[in-house]
C-alpha cells in the first residue's frame, strides 16, 4: 500500500500519542518542516482529503459529523491495521533533506 509522506506522518503522530483518539488541530505542524508551505485553507483541505483516504483504506478511525454531502472529521484514531501500518513505518529508513546545488571544485595546478 502506497502511502504519501504527509499520510505517513498521520499515521506516526497518531501512533505516538498518548491518548487513543487524536484531534485534527495538531497535523498542520506537518508543514512548519517543508520548504513550500500552501495557503492556509489549502492546508485544511489537504489534510481532510488524507485523512479521508486514510479512512478509507481502513487505518484510520474518524469521528466527527454527518450531514447529507459532506462528513466534518473532528477526531481520528488509529485501527488495528493502522497500528500495524504505523510500527513498519518507524522501520523505514527515512530520506536525508540532501541540498540540490552541486559544490564547485577548485582546481590546484
Amino acid at each position: 500500500m502506497r502511502l504519501s509522506p504527509l499520510q505517513k506522518y498521520l499515521l506516526r503522530a497518531c501512533y505516538f500519542t498518548p491518548t487513543r483518539v487524536v484531534g485534527r488541530s495538531g497535523f498542520v505542524r506537518y508543514y512548519d518542516k517543508q520548504p513550500t508551505k500552501p495557503k492556509a485553507d489549502d492546508v485544511v483541505n489537504i489534510i481532510t482529503k488524507s485523512l479521508e483516504s486514510l479512512i478509507d483504506k481502513g487505518l484510520m478511525i474518524g469521528y466527527g459529523v454527518r450531514t447529507p454531502r459532506k462528513w466534518f472529521i473532528k477526531e481520528v484514531r488509529l485501527s488495528a491495521i493502522g497500528r500495524r501500518a504505523a510500527k513498519k513505518l518507524l522501520g523505514e529508513q527515512q530520506k536525508l533533506p540532501f541540498k540540490t546545488k552541486t559544490a564547485k571544485i577548485k582546481k590546484y595546478d
